[in-house]
């Protein structure tokens, strides 16, 4: 199949033969340089884009691009992609909702055990040849509270309630009717139900700021909160406030508002876990993330409906 697809991650190379043996040429541009550059140069050649939520694709890039007519995003993210000039065009927009939650999900419990049970700060003391030794909290029979119960968000219940015992409360656009967990009606309903709160929903203009001072109150003091989904969901000064004051006990974030670059004052912050947005990270992860890319660009330029696509607006 001779079309033309622009790659724009950065972290799935070693997986793209997946792609380039149905015929694919691939275009990588991986930096924002190569990417102006890809555009300029070769965009009327383009027929398709592999992105990012966070790299997104814009509208003056669209604009570039006239023979576009798919683009792909890994995860299930897309809060940078224009939908509104892509649907001004016809052009399709798929993502990859569901392939990494078995990562994600075990990242964000990694990052849960971490912060409650202090483990970043008790592996610096022993290295630093100390022996210091605190009480800290279990999971077992604790509240957990999930923001945003896709796949994602199933994953991590079905950890938490069958591996670690504990009562699992739900926030959601709407209820799901096929699952037993409790739905709370709002962020606020459900954080004064939870321990500890995970982020687990798509970013983007329905969940910017969901999470703000009035949920980090309810949460409350004893309360930790972890964030595996996107930084725009929570508003970073209302959390870190939270942390600074004690009205939270703590965070983990593998997500930030203007990645790579991490406020200084959360890096300074005892109560805080920090990664680099490496939840979906994994080898079974990316692998399946660009199979089903391949299986919609396949189906795509078949003329069959794609497997995972995005309602655009209008």
């Amino acid at each position: 199949m001779s079309k033309v697809l622009l790659v724009l991650v950065e972290t799935v190379d070693d997986y793209l033969p997946i792609i380039q043996k149905h015929g694919f040429e691939l275009i990588l541009a991986p930096t924002q340089t190569l990417r102006a550059q890809a555009i300029a140069e070769q965009g009327e050649r383009i027929n398709a884009v592999l992105t990012r939520g966070p790299l997104g694709l814009f509208a003056e890039e669209i604009a570039a691009l006239p023979k576009l007519e798919i683009i792909c995003v890994i995860g299930a993210g897309y809060e940078k992609v224009d939908l509104h000039a892509a649907a001004q065009r016809g052009i399709v927009v798929t993502n990859g909702a569901g392939a990494n939650a078995s990562s994600v999900a075990d990242h964000a419990m990694a990052l849960l055990l971490s912060l409650v049970r202090d483990i970043p700060r008790a592996d610096a003391s022993v290295r630093r040849g100390e022996w210091r030794k605190l009480m800290r909290p279990s999971l077992g029979g604790k509240r957990l509270g999930i923001l945003g119960m896709g796949a994602v968000g199933q994953a991590i219940a079905q950890r938490a309630a069958l591996g670690f015992g504990m009562t699992v409360s739900y926030h959601n656009r709407r209820p799901r009717m096929d699952i037993d967990y409790h739905y709370c009606a709002t962020t606020t309903e459900l954080a004064l139900a939870s321990d500890y709160l995970i982020i687990a929903t798509p970013g983007g203009v329905g969940t910017d700021g969901l999470i703000g001072r009035q949920a980090l109150e309810a949460l409350g003091p004893q309360g930790f909160l972890v964030n595996i989904a996107r930084a725009s969901v929570v508003v970073t000064a209302d959390l870190v406030a939270a942390l600074q004051q004690g009205r939270l006990a703590g965070a983990a974030l593998d997500v930030f508002d203007d990645e790579p670059n991490v406020p200084e004052v959360l890096k300074s912050l005892g109560n805080v876990v920090l990664t680099p947005h490496v939840a979906g990270l994994s080898p079974e992860a990316s692998e399946a993330t660009v199979a089903l890319v391949a299986e919609n660009l396949l189906a795509y330029f078949s003329g069959k409906p794609v497997l995972t696509p995005i309602a655009l607006p209008g």
